[in-house]
């Protein structure tokens, strides 16, 4: 029964992109994001892709979730320039550092325009409650995005901010990458919620909703942050994809809390889930003011090593459903390029954050599954240690797979697998524990 309740809340989540819309309205997202990958493809000179396998493990072309099978391959080293010369030195990796930075913007997750336009918050409705037994301050929030280049496009950040009442000094938070379910949704509710949690430690934390501000899907792409800055046109080969466009959300929203006089700038943490959980590592990759990562069942374009045959494939992501995560440039990568060919991977990405803790949450894969690829994730982080090393900090120094429940805590860097599925729920308490380390 809790399986079949967390396949249910896992496929409400992959399809909550379009959930909220009406079967016409579904219908015109779905040939307007195809029109608009078949223009990327025509851009890129590419005829065809090759296609990615199914999640579901009953179908004839279900993607590998047996280790036996998984291929060797050949990871890019983290830390050898591309010049061939190795990283010695601190100073030395702040340089490799800006040409990884280089490969993600060029390959994969697309550039931070220049003329990004200003963000102006505006407090829609302050007021005094109670979550559970703790007093708190709720600001509802709106950042008003400049649009006096381009008035047919209006853009607005949507946040909830919510602070504990009676701290006696600046307040650390924990800013969310959040889901915009239906008003129907009702989630199962939990013994000990994590904004409970949060609150005993008096700490506060913030939603803020990605697709406020750009949609979660192709037909968006000439709306929103991204299509304001190309003024509604079509996006160029290396321009921004919506990773990066929450991303930088989540960088106004820091900005915000940075005029804030009841929240501790320095003590700031990040968090997200499956797309959201990549959104909350490529937030960590580019915005250094962000103190801790926790990043939930990342996977394939996040956390997971994508040159493994296991799981989701660079197939999957570059489909028309999923292409506009990305930069146009990621798509040829499933034709006429490989994996292989990627000047990067999911190493590189989580190395990015170093020296700055962070956590890798997975689910069961009896319960979540394989498509998430826990094993990939692990590895990533395994992989990503030496820039950690580079530092005088610990990764993760195992190399043997850990059982669920187990929790590599020594480091900088952690991982644990939960007892559950597609959630975070039940690492939150481990997660506080680890941020409570760095949190000053």
């Amino acid at each position: 029964m809790k399986q079949l309740l967390i396949l249910i809340i896992y496929f409400g989540i992959v399809d909550q992109s379009v959930a909220q819309f009406s079967q016409q309205e579904r219908d015109s997202i779905y040939r307007l994001s195809a029109q608009d990958h078949q223009l990327m493809l025509k851009k890129l000179g590419i005829d065809s892709l090759r296609p990615g396998p199914s999640g579901n493990p009953n179908d004839p072309n279900a993607a590998n979730s047996d280790e036996s099978k998984v291929l060797a391959y050949n990871l890019p080293d983290l830390m050898v320039f591309k010049d061939g010369s190795k990283v010695s030195s601190v100073s030395e990796w702040e340089k490799r550092r800006l040409e990884i930075l280089e490969d993600f913007n060029a390959e994969v997750y697309g550039r931070f325009p220049e003329n990004i336009p200003a963000v102006n918050w505006k407090i829609i409705s302050k007021k005094n409650s109670v979550i559970g037994e703790y007093p708190v301050q709720v600001e509802e929030l709106l950042g008003v995005v400049d649009n006096s280049a381009y008035p047919e496009i209006e853009v607005e950040i949507q946040m909830t901010l919510t602070l504990p009442k009676n701290s006696d000094k600046p307040a650390p938070v924990i800013l969310k990458f959040d889901w915009n379910f239906p008003a129907s949704f009702n989630p199962p509710e939990e013994k000990n919620p994590w904004q409970e949690r949060l609150l005993a430690e008096n700490w506060g934390y913030a939603s803020l909703i990605p697709t406020s501000y750009q949609a979660d899907n192709g037909a968006g792409l000439r709306e929103g942050i991204i299509g304001l800055v190309n003024k509604g046109a079509p996006r160029k080969l290396d321009d921004w994809g919506a990773l990066k466009a929450w991303a930088w959300g989540a960088g106004r929203a820091l900005d915000y809390f940075e005029s804030h006089s009841k929240i501790n700038t320095n003590n700031v943490a990040i968090e997200g889930l499956s797309r959201y959980g990549k959104a909350a590592m490529v937030t960590m990759a580019y915005d250094d003011r962000f103190a801790v990562g926790f990043i939930g069942s990342a996977g394939a374009g996040g956390t997971k090593i994508l040159r493994r045959n296991f799981g989701e494939q660079v197939e999957n992501l570059v489909s028309s459903s999923q292409y506009h995560w990305f930069t146009p440039n990621f798509i040829k990568y499933s034709g006429p390029l490989e994996t292989k060919d990627l000047p990067v991977d999911a190493h590189h990405l989580v190395g990015l954050a170093a020296p700055r803790p962070v956590f890798i949450s997975s689910g069961d894969p009896k319960v979540e599954g394989n498509w998430i690829d826990a094993k990939g994730m692990y590895l990533a982080g395994v992989h990503a240690s030496p820039a950690y090393e580079i530092y005088g900090e610990k990764g993760l120094s195992k190399t043997e797979f850990p059982e669920v429940e187990e929790f590599l805590s020594e480091g900088k860097l952690v991982f644990r697998i939960h007892e559950d599925g597609h959630t975070v729920v039940p690492n939150w308490p481990y997660f506080i524990d680890f941020a409570k380390r760095y949190f000053k």
